[in-house]
């Protein structure tokens, strides 16, 4: 992987983590590097499901795909925010 691919996944994970986030209900106490983490994975898992169902690869701009992306996002950012809010120490 090139450094562009490097920077076009760091890119495309901080678009999709913060559509993911404002896709999500609520208020979401994580961090932003935490949102690009979610949003490079859900990028991942969003085009494998997209693949897998055969819509991945049409004419021109993937607008399914990418709202496959944002609602995994969107999940994703649900999850890590319920796990990250709880840790900590409980008395």
């Amino acid at each position: 992987m090139t450094i562009t691919g490097i920077i076009t996944a760091l890119v495309v994970g901080l678009i999709i983590g913060l559509l993911g986030r404002l896709a999500a209900p609520g208020r979401q106490a994580i961090p932003l590097w935490l949102t690009i983490i979610v949003g490079i994975v859900a990028a991942f898992i969003g085009t494998a499901i997209a693949r897998g169902l055969g819509y991945a690869d049409t004419a021109g701009f993937d607008w399914l795909e990418l709202f496959t992306q944002i609602g995994v996002a969107a999940v994703g950012v649900i999850l890590v925010a319920n796990m990250y809010g709880r840790r900590g120490v409980t008395r």
